[in-house]
């Protein structure tokens, strides 16, 4: 491909494709601690309250930045379920 412009725009993705999964690197680092934390503390894995903050927040800060609220809400859904699986892991190693 000889196209400089096409192949611009790809390194900028590429390169905010490695900034998305550092990112997600260093929250799953923290949300684990907040796991381990939970499952020491007897706190549920879950907060549903704080979930649903937090998409609100998400999705009002989406549409400032004009994307997609609802893509921005079923992603960050995603990650949730994931962090709960992770806590709800912690949970049952400490907890047997």
């Amino acid at each position: 491909m000889s196209d400089g412009m096409l192949q611009g725009y790809r390194k900028s993705i590429d390169n905010i494709d490695a900034a998305l999964v550092h990112l997600l690197a260093e929250r799953f680092k923290v949300t684990q601690a907040v796991g381990r934390y939970k499952a020491t503390s007897g706190l549920p894995a879950a907060d549903p309250g704080r979930e649903e903050r937090q998409i609100a927040r998400l999705r009002h800060l989406a549409e400032e930045a004009e994307l997609d609220p609802e893509f921005t809400e079923k992603f960050l859904r995603f990650i949730i379920d994931e962090v709960i699986r992770h806590h709800a892991r912690h949970q049952q190693q400490l907890h047997g």
